[in-house]
């Protein structure tokens, strides 16, 4: 099959077909078939690297060690629709380990669905079987809704939260934490840890720097007002923060589950390279009208 990728040409988006002739390479997978591969001087050549196939085939045409960093949302429970497909998630967590690099991180945001009074704990099996992997588990981090659509008819309270998942091979090699105002109790801090009014010091001094700390792991973001035909639209400030905290300008960013390509586009904006495996041909089409305009304003690199 071959690779369709989006790049920029001066009428707008112009399909590069890369026929089975390309480079190949070999697998240390001995399950997947030698396929095209996909190399550092084609990501960088382009904008971003759009496939619409599944992104085990993506990854298959990946080497070993490739991606610095993975942000994605994947369906799960039915709670977000993705347009009839299924996914084999052990095969894909398999996979993610195998191209990401030492250092690498994925950040993967889930949720869980509640069945006849019972939440479905999919997030928490995932989360183990990516340990089983090889991966540490970095950080449970949560995405809190600050507008969440009530439910009614029901003996929970409303859920306005998701699991963001951070995933590590090995120690990060990147972390750039986004900075909060240096409060603790409702009172502000300067840089010595002593409070403004008082004078009173505090004594742990841990991640202070500059009347400001690291932000904490519970994230304030608003969903996404959908404005593409998409369903379930990634908060663009959501994939953002997470791309500058866990990569550099000039790393590579994959997204297996492309969605409205939130990812590719923050990605981008940040001058990361991107690559996007989306498996439906009418949100590919959604992922191009999205970021032609950026494409076509900007010079990357």
């Amino acid at each position: 099959m071959p690779i369709t990728v989006s790049a920029m040409s001066s009428g707008g988006f112009e399909t590069t077909h890369y026929q089975n002739t390309q480079m190949k390479i070999e697998s240390t997978n001995n399950e997947l078939p030698t396929t095209p591969a996909i190399t550092y001087s084609e990501c960088y050549a382009q904008p971003f690297l759009l496939f619409n196939e599944s992104n085990l085939e993506t990854m298959a045409k990946m080497p070993d060690n490739f991606v610095d960093l993975v942000v994605t949302s994947p369906p799960y429970d039915g709670l977000r629709t993705y347009n009839g497909y299924s996914f084999p998630f052990e095969d894909i967590a398999k996979e993610l380990y195998r191209v990401t690099k030492e250092g690498g991180v994925i950040v993967w945001i889930v949720g869980d669905a509640t069945v006849k009074g019972s939440e479905s704990g999919t997030s928490f099996r995932q989360a183990l079987y990516f340990m089983q992997c090889g991966f540490n588990l970095h950080d449970t981090m949560i995405w809190n809704k600050t507008n969440p659509m009530p439910k009614v008819k029901t003996k929970r309270y409303f859920d306005k939260f998701e699991y963001m998942f951070i995933f590590s091979k090995e120690q990060p090699k990147t972390f750039n934490p986004i900075m909060q105002k240096c409060k603790f109790g409702g009172k502000e801090y300067n840089s010595t840890c002593k409070d403004i009014t008082t004078g009173k010091e505090r004594t742990k001094k841990n991640f202070i720097l500059n009347n400001e700390r690291y932000k904490d792991n519970i994230w304030d973001i608003a969903i996404a007002q959908n404005k593409t035909e998409h369903p379930a639209v990634f908060p663009e400030q959501l994939a953002n923060d997470h791309i500058i905290s866990w990569s550099n300008e000039g790393d590579i960013v994959y997204d297996p589950f492309a969605g409205s390509g939130t990812t590719g586009k923050m990605a981008m904006l940040n001058k990361r390279k991107c690559i996007m495996s989306e498996i439906s041909a009418e949100y590919c089409e959604i992922i191009k009208k999205r970021l032609e305009p950026i494409i076509n304003e900007r010079t990357l690199f």
